[in-house]
């Protein structure tokens, strides 16, 4: 038989499927194995078996032997990798590295065994005992510590009681040596199963679910019980024998929904996301992939699992653009879901309090079930937003960051010993150091981005490429000491609070403070055990999470999204909002929202303050139609990049030239250009884009000969990325 191999090497030219003899007819499809490839011994995926070869089978060289004595990747995940290289254009060994954790190809991580001692069922102590020397102090000890029927760890009783101690009991067949593998699992604040009585909403919810299986956009306001339904909906799955994926938008949730799901459905859930340890991340994978857990709970790569008889797939916050993936591999998780879930046969759940413009016209149009939860689960209204106009504030003569009201509310809060928290999506303590004199801006040497001041560590840092550099103190141009400060960010907001409210709790969430290991749950769980206390954090503060004493939420600067050139940018404002807006009120006492803006007439904030979805979404749809951007069209960016400008310039150059003659051949361009990109550099790499829209009915067809003009301008000094209706356009 002749195994179809992909060897795994990150090169377009090795990028297909080799032929080799397979010698042991024990390799099955999904095995990794070792292969000779040139003068080398590398590693393979087996994705195929098969009689048939079109080279000469004396030729052929053979596996050599299986790198693990089981599938690592299942008939499931192979067809996905076919879907993916066809559908964005990837190699195949990028798709089949997703499927598996990094450090298992680089045999980094193994399985952790620990040996256990015993004592031998035959055995008589005190016969024993009567038998040791008495000056034998620390074996007459450990023979009254042990007790029959139960295990213990060999190294703690070495530690103490002495190693020869237990060697010599082993010897003498006292103690029975065994190995045992553990699991290197994830902490979770543990939580007590509490009975949930459904209201006819969430009934209606599950019940719909649990019937077909059909794609469901549930739309349920901040508060309503979505996560309910989850469990529910994910029981049931669980009790017919079969399997879940739940995916959420941010690591810094996945604690509390981990939590949640371990109360109601105990070791049968797994976690898988980029914040846990390597080993973690093997042996969550490995109780996946061997069946001894049914449920994986986790970020965007949880889609990945290696379930099988998957029963649904449910996506939280499905308009999160964390979803996509917006590096090589690039991919987006919701067409993924869509393909796993036809595979299996099993409902998908995309749900929401401010559903994608996209995915609510689909249901609109009948291509998803839409359930609604317009009513939160404690009967209490939504937090009142009061619109606070900043410019009005500045010609009053405050010209501080937080306006009169949000003071005066933030010191009642805290004088009823209650929590608030302040959203502004900007770290560090301002957006740049700017000269006054001569207008100099540090910018980082890299990357064509200015440098973004961060006091606690009195460093200028790049948020690109991760280079630091030293604060400004004067002026490397005119020596001019005078340094303005850009836009502030959380450092700067959570100093001035500090100042403003001396005592009281101040807590930061944002990239900077949560990059070591489970700094999510530790900041999270110190915020609520803190009251009055402030939680003052980017978006990842803004959805999922539910704190009871939560009363005020104050968004400092509410326009920062709203005019981004992206035609999503008043999407992203309305769902940000909205989202960070139902943090407050979630239990019996009353919330409020402060909004501050220097736009208040905007129409986005019309709808915001009444959380007027379906009028935002009208207005929003009726732009889209008319301008033509999606859900009317496709959106495809062509991506160039290299270290020698000329030469990206001159690539990009030719593909624009061919795909301009496609666009006048084929009829289906709505828009066409090349252009340098925003950023035009990042980490010393040139960035060129070539950007299309694309009429819906033709697109595919159209994208398919686009990667065929792309393939036929490779040059080894440029890459090129492919992005269908690309998330950000920097």
């Amino acid at each position: 038989m002749i195994a179809q191999v992909i060897v795994d090497v990150t090169n377009s030219q090795v990028d297909k499927i080799f032929d080799y003899m397979l010698p042991d007819a024990s390799i099955k499809v999904g095995q990794r194995v070792f292969v000779p490839f040139g003068n080398r011994i590398i590693q393979g995926f087996v994705i195929g078996i098969t009689s048939n070869t079109l080279l000469e089978v004396e030729k052929l060289k053979s596996v050599i032997s299986a790198v693990d004595d089981f599938c690592c990747i299942t008939e499931e995940m192979i067809a996905l990798m076919h879907f993916m290289v066809k559908k964005y254009h990837l190699r195949y060994i990028d798709c089949l590295r997703l499927f598996i954790p990094a450090e298992m190809r680089t045999e980094k991580v193994k399985p952790l065994s620990k040996f256990f001692c015993a004592l031998h069922d035959d055995v008589d102590i005190e016969d024993i005992k009567l038998h040791t020397r008495k000056n034998a102090k620390n074996r007459l000890a450990l023979l009254d510590f042990l007790n029959k029927g139960v295990d213990y760890s060999k190294s703690e009783l070495c530690d103490r009681f002495s190693a020869s101690a237990v060697n010599k009991l082993i010897d003498e067949g006292v103690l029975v040596v065994s190995s045992k593998q553990l699991n290197r699992s994830p902490d979770f604040d543990s939580k007590s199963v509490v009975a949930v009585k459904h209201t006819n909403m969430q009934k209606k919810a599950i019940d719909a679910i649990t019937s077909d299986n059909k794609t469901y956009l549930l739309f349920g306001v901040t508060g309503s019980g979505k996560t309910e339904v989850y469990m529910s909906v994910i029981e049931k799955v669980i009790s017919q024998n079969k399997t879940a994926i739940m995916l959420v938008p941010e690591i810094s949730l996945t604690p509390q929904v981990l939590s949640n799901f371990k109360a109601r459905c105990g070791d049968e859930v797994a976690i898988l996301h980029s914040g846990l340890s390597a080993g973690e991340r093997f042996d969550e994978w490995r109780r996946l992939a061997f069946g001894e857990a049914k449920i994986v709970v986790g970020a965007r790569s949880a889609i990945f699992a290696p379930l099988s008889n998957v029963g649904v797939i449910i996506i939280d916050e499905e308009h999160e653009s964390s979803y996509i993936s917006e590096s090589n591999p690039r991919y987006n998780s919701f067409v993924l879901a869509e393909f796993r879930s036809k595979f299996n046969n099993c409902p998908l759940v995309l749900a929401s309090a401010t559903p994608s413009i996209e995915h609510y016209n689909k249901a609109q149009d009948g291509e998803c079930v839409l359930l609604e939860l317009p009513e939160r689960v404690n009967g209490r209204e939504m937090p009142k937003i009061q619109i606070v106009d900043m410019l009005m504030e500045l010609r009053n003569g405050n010209s501080g960051m937080f306006s009169n009201q949000l003071l005066t509310d933030l010191d009642k809060c805290i004088k009823n010993k209650k929590q608030a928290m302040l959203f502004i999506n900007r770290r560090g303590f301002s957006s740049f150091m700017r000269c006054t004199k001569c207008g100099y801006v540090a910018k980082c040497s890299d990357c064509d981005v200015s440098l973004v001041y961060h006091k606690d560590e009195e460093k200028l840092k790049c948020h690109y490429c991760g280079k630091r550099f030293r604060a400004l103190t004067k002026c490397p141009e005119c020596g001019n000491e005078k340094i303005r400060q850009g836009a502030i960010g959380t450092e700067k907001v959570c100093e001035e609070l500090s100042k403003i409210f001396p005592g009281v709790k101040v807590v930061r969430m944002d990239n900077d403070t949560t990059r070591t290991k489970n700094a999510h749950a530790k900041l999270l769980k110190e915020f609520s055990q803190n009251s009055p206390a402030i939680l003052v954090g980017t978006q990842m503060i803004a959805k999922g999470h539910d704190f009871k004493d939560v009363t005020l939420v104050g968004i400092i600067d509410a326009d920062q999204s709203l005019y981004h050139s992206d035609y999503r940018s008043t999407e992203k404002t309305f769902q940000l909002i909205t989202q960070m807006s139902g943090r407050a009120g979630r239990d019996k006492d009353e919330g409020k929202v402060v909004l501050q803006t220097y736009a208040p007439k905007h129409y986005a904030y019309r709808f915001i303050a009444s959380y007027n979805y379906k009028g935002f979404f009208d207005k929003e749809i009726n732009i889209r139609k008319v301008t033509k951007f999606p859900p009317f069209t496709k959106i495809i960016r062509l991506l160039f990049s290299g270290t020698e400008d000329e030469i990206v310039r001159e690539n990009v150059k030719l593909c624009y030239n061919s795909i301009k003659q496609l666009a006048e051949d084929t009829n289906g361009f709505i828009y066409l250009d090349v252009m340098k990109s925003p950023i035009g550099k990042i980490k010393n790499k040139f960035r060129y884009q070539i950007l299309a829209r694309l009429k819906n009915e033709i697109s595919d067809e159209i994208i398919q000969k686009m990667y065929e003009i792309c393939d036929g301008y490779k040059d080894k000094n440029v890459s090129v990325f492919v992005e269908l209706d690309p998330q950000s356009l920097s």
